[in-house]
């Protein structure tokens, strides 16, 4: 007997299977999700980018090149093998990339659990009682009972709540790999902006340092012009504020190089003393001559957070299957065998059950309800992301156009400050003018090159955030991590 009732049990999970196989196409309710209308504009900012790409453009600016895409890794095109040196360090050594990419796994483990809510469920049960049977003539019969073996029950998930659900947790993994990617874009973007300020503070703190050594020789020949009356106490005053003043511009200078520092180390998984980032020069850069720069229709389909609110949309609209489903009946097929004793010898058992929702206060309705709103919610985000995402595009293009007019202007302002330099050492070797106005002309130099350091730094700096807010060819990263980890 326990043979055939093992059979059996063997035939009527066979019969689940074949039941689930002929029920795994059946209708699934709810919306099927679409992916949302890309952005129809032509344009981020028509003015600016005739401006960067038009042919009145000024010499030597950079130019934009509309509907072209980035190729490879955005900061490739400042052309510093040190700065690709400091992003791979950053890149391995993340500690937000590295909790993304855990998270990522755990998403993934949630579709495979929603998953296996389509194959029959196997348990084991065990039970053991001690029973007294009373109201009989003679005595009273005390006796024990247990029973044990396996169970198997299917759901045949007629109307695809299961499959919504599975779809809802594919959609929420997908929605972890795109935070991946924005959280790889952010990562390569501050890294690219530390280095520039880096080499930045570097360069305006040399610059200064001579501005200093001006100041110092202008306070000594003043000083000593005192000493033989062509000079006023005053001046002594006025040159010694002067220097004072100065010396003020160094320490923001030196907080700003260490912050940089700090901050790159941060970015490589490390503590400041625990690895120190090179030194960068503004040499170690070139500024990019032409821009690549995607359409809108582009940018809805490469930046990783409009993918990651894509993601979540489709999650709520699966969301909406897996309430709907609710409001329909269940049914499903459960088997058991199990041996009874004291004695009683093998028992086994099949049956189909089928459960429809009555009345449950309402809840289910609401929770429909409540998900379409989720819903609606969900496409808000979405489109108020598309927005600021064409706004930050829009911002950075214009930012690009005026840093190259300051940046232009930065630049005849140092040429002219270099000629008057020069005219002076000549009037001065020719004895026609004094040391003093040779030294003020040095320190204008100083300060004209110091204004030309800034501009080229905002210069570097939008030209990054730009690349970032394109999208910086950052989807897909999580997938290139997996492929060089599975080559390693």
């Amino acid at each position: 007997m326990k043979t055939i009732g093992l059979n059996l049990f063997k035939h009527s999970g066979r019969t689940a299977a074949a039941a689930a196989s002929m029920l795994l196409s059946a209708c699934m309710v709810g919306p099927d999700f679409e992916k949302p209308a890309a952005p129809v504009s032509q344009h981020y900012d028509a003015q600016a980018e005739q401006q960067l790409g038009g042919a009145g453009a000024p010499a030597g600016a950079q130019h934009v090149d509309l509907d072209q895409k980035l190729d490879g890794d955005w900061w490739s095109a400042f052309g510093s093998a040190k700065l690709d040196q400091v992003m791979r360090k950053a890149i391995d050594g993340n500690l937000d990339l590295e909790a993304a990419d855990a998270t990522i796994a755990q998403a993934g483990e949630g579709v495979a659990a929603a998953r296996g809510g389509l194959s029959p469920q196997v348990d084991f049960g065990a039970q053991a009682l001690r029973q007294r049977a009373v109201g009989q003539p003679g005595p009273a019969f005390i006796g024990n009972l247990y029973t044990f073996g396996p169970q198997v029950s299917f759901d045949f998930d007629v109307f695809g709540g299961t499959k919504r659900l599975i779809e809802e947790q594919a959609a929420l993994a997908d929605l972890q790999k795109h935070q991946y990617d924005a959280a790889y874009l952010v990562v390569t973007g501050d890294v690219a902006t530390q280095a520039f300020l880096l080499a930045s503070a570097k360069a305006q703190m040399d610059a200064v340092q001579i501005l200093l050594a001006d100041d110092r020789k202008n306070l000594e020949l003043v000083r000593g012009a005192h000493q033989y009356g062509s000079a006023t106490q005053v001046d002594i005053a006025l040159a010694t504020t002067q220097l004072a003043q100065d010396e003020n511009l160094l320490p923001p200078l030196a907080q700003q190089r260490d912050t940089a520092r700090h901050a790159l180390s941060a970015l490589a998984g490390k503590g400041p003393a625990d690895w120190v980032a090179p030194d960068f020069d503004l040499s170690d850069f070139e500024l990019p001559p032409n821009l690549a720069v995607t359409l809108p229709s582009e940018l809805a389909r490469e930046r990783p957070d409009i993918l990651a609110a894509e993601a979540q949309l489709h999650a709520t609209s699966s969301a909406v299957g897996v309430a709907t489903a609710d409001l329909y009946p269940h049914l499903d097929l459960s088997a058991s065998l199990s041996q009874a004793g004291p004695g009683l010898g093998t028992l086994w058992g099949v049956a189909a059950g089928l459960s429809a929702p009555i009345f449950h206060g309402g809840s289910l309705e609401a929770n429909r309800r409540a998900s379409i709103d989720g819903y609606k919610a969900s496409l808000a985000v979405y489109q108020q992301t598309v927005v600021k995402s064409l706004t930050q595009v829009a911002d950075v293009l214009q930012a690009i156009n005026h840093d190259t007019e300051e940046y232009q202007g930065q630049e005849r302002a140092l040429n002219a400050a270099e000629v008057n330099l020069r005219l002076n050492r000549e009037g001065y070797r020719a004895g026609e003018i004094s040391v003093l106005q040779v030294l003020d002309a040095e320190r204008s130099y100083q300060q004209a090159l110091i204004g030309q350091i800034r501009a080229k730094t905002a210069l570097y700096l939008d030209t990054a955030q730009l690349s970032v807010a394109l999208g910086g060819n950052s989807s897909g990263a999580y997938e290139r991590r997996v492929a060089d980890r599975n080559e390693q």
